[in-house]
């Protein structure tokens, strides 16, 4: 018989969950600098949760190096060991207004990026990755400069809702999920499509939209392939180096 999973334990695997996403953002060639920022929930309610610390680049972050956080403690972003003013203001507010929300990931990604900058950043639902958004998709579309204000973040959390990506205008991308591998999983097949949705765009020939059912069938459909987010994170995390 299987014995407990206790809060340590659960803590334990998602310090290392983050940590090897994080690692595995930067072999992708999605880190930026030493800004950008995941988080993890460790309370049922969702107000503990893990975060990187403040600007340390992607590609070194161990387990024990994540800050755990309490959302509705101003505190925790004060000191020198706080996180910076944005992920604060992003993560802080989103596990503190959304508990569902159990890991988030915060990325500027080149595809999903370049979609977030045009006009119209709408996933438009033309082959299988597209349509896998269909209808789980929001769109922030009121960038203020860099999200490190209160009201930002409340609103960015509100404009989620009961989403599982949100689109930041002129801006990048935020992926919520369940666990890790399914939150990285959707970050991976949103970058995906983004890039085929902006390679579309660049024919200048009209795009073969699919219809309204067709998309939602296609969207559902995905919901059989879960399974496959574990595999996926399984294999990138055996190809990453030792830390240090």
């Amino acid at each position: 018989m299987n014995a407990p999973v206790t809060p340590t334990d659960t803590e334990t695997t998602l310090r290392r969950d983050l940590s090897d996403a994080f690692r595995i953002c930067h072999m992708l060639g999605w880190s930026e600098s030493v800004g950008n920022h995941f988080s993890a929930a460790v309370s049922a309610d969702g107000h503990q949760f893990l975060l990187n610390p403040k600007w340390q680049h992607f590609a070194t972050i161990a387990p024990q190096d994540l800050l755990l956080l309490d959302s509705r403690d101003p505190s925790a972003a004060e000191g020198p060991n706080a996180p910076d003013a944005s992920a604060w203001c992003v993560h802080g507010t989103v596990h503190r207004r959304l508990p569902d929300a159990r890991v988030v990931l915060h990325a500027h990604t080149p595809y999903a990026t370049a979609l977030a900058c045009l006009k119209n950043p709408t996933m438009v639902p033309i082959d299988n990755n597209t349509a896998r958004f269909y209808g789980r998709t929001a769109y922030d579309l009121a960038f203020g400069g860099i999200a490190d204000a209160t009201e930002e973040g409340e609103r960015l959390a509100e404009t989620l809702g009961n989403k599982s990506v949100l689109v930041m205008g002129n801006h990048g991308v935020t992926i919520v999920g369940e666990t890790v591998a399914d939150a990285f999983e959707d970050l991976y097949f949103f970058e995906k499509a983004a890039q085929t949705l902006i390679l579309a765009r660049s024919s200048n020939e009209p795009l073969a939209v699919l219809s309204d059912r067709v998309a939602q069938d296609t969207a559902d459909g995905w919901r059989a392939y879960r399974g496959m987010a574990e595999k996926h994170f399984a294999y990138l995390r055996s190809t990453l180096p030792p830390i240090g």
